[in-house]
């Protein structure tokens, strides 16, 4: 009953990753204007994304560009392109097949262990899919950081941490989340699965107490009485006799009447 509430748990925080790295993969604002030093225009605001880029005038309107090629991005925003569709296509796939093996549901019935395989799979790919946004929010913010720091570069070139960059960090923080309650839920030893005996609700069984072992003691042997050979009896008549008798055989009488 636990882990399936916990299933039900990493179920949820799975989806809020999911549904925040769709955001974060759509969001323009990967970079924002900094008003700094004679940068003053602040009724115009440019924010660079994954797919446009976006100018925003007195807070309230908003015009959106697709860039023209995908070449002209810079080598951070180029990767980060492919990473958040692969975090989504992953993070995706995670979700349904984690719905295949969760206790709550009947796709896999009488197979304990074919429902903890699943959830595995699911968890690490639902990981893979945090490593995934990670990578290229923590690269887009390294960029940006080292690029506001550069004396090279003037003012109106600077830029600041956008809101889908930290929106793309609370995200890989709940795609973890709900990856590691799914694979720590779901691993249990060999050990543990033999001691585990299963009986019907219907049948009645009591439990015995274990009894202690005896040593066992060394037992005298014994022989057995050995048959004595029983004479054969033969239906045809026989000169030869074993025993002695007061009267001469017929053999004895012509031997005493040759010799004669």
């Amino acid at each position: 009953m636990a882990n399936s509430a916990l299933e039900i748990v990493g179920l949820l925080v799975s989806l809020i990753g999911l549904i925040g790295a769709a955001a974060t993969t759509g969001m323009p604002m990967w970079r924002v204007t900094a008003f700094i030093g004679d940068n003053i225009i602040v009724f115009e605001t440019l924010f660079e994304g994954l797919w446009m880029n976006c100018y925003q005038q007195a807070s309230f309107r908003m015009q959106c560009k697709v860039y023209d090629s995908l070449l002209a991005l810079t080598p951070d925003l180029q990767a980060a392109r492919g990473l958040m569709c692969c975090s989504l296509a992953l993070s995706g796939l995670g979700v349904l097949i984690s719905l295949i093996g969760m206790q709550c549901t009947s796709c896999i019935q009488n197979n304990d262990r074919a429902k903890r395989l699943v959830l595995i799979i699911a968890g690490s790919m639902i990981i893979l899919g945090c490593f995934c946004v990670l990578i290229p929010v923590s690269w887009t913010g390294h960029v940006i950081i080292t690029n506001f720091y550069n004396p090279l570069l003037i003012d109106a070139q600077r830029r600041e941490l956008g809101a889908a960059l930290y929106i793309g960090w609370v995200t890989s923080a709940f795609l973890f989340a709900g990856g590691c309650i799914f694979i720590c839920c779901n691993i249990q030893s060999d050990d543990k699965d033999s001691e585990r005996y299963l009986y019907s609700k219907a049948s009645d069984y009591s439990v015995y107490p274990q009894q202690p072992l005896q040593p066992l003691q060394p037992q005298q042997l014994m022989t057995l009485p050995q048959p004595r050979p029983q004479p054969m009896l033969s239906r045809y008549p026989s000169s030869i006799y074993s025993y002695q008798s007061r009267y001469p055989s017929v053999h004895s009488a012509h031997s005493g009447v040759a010799f004669l």
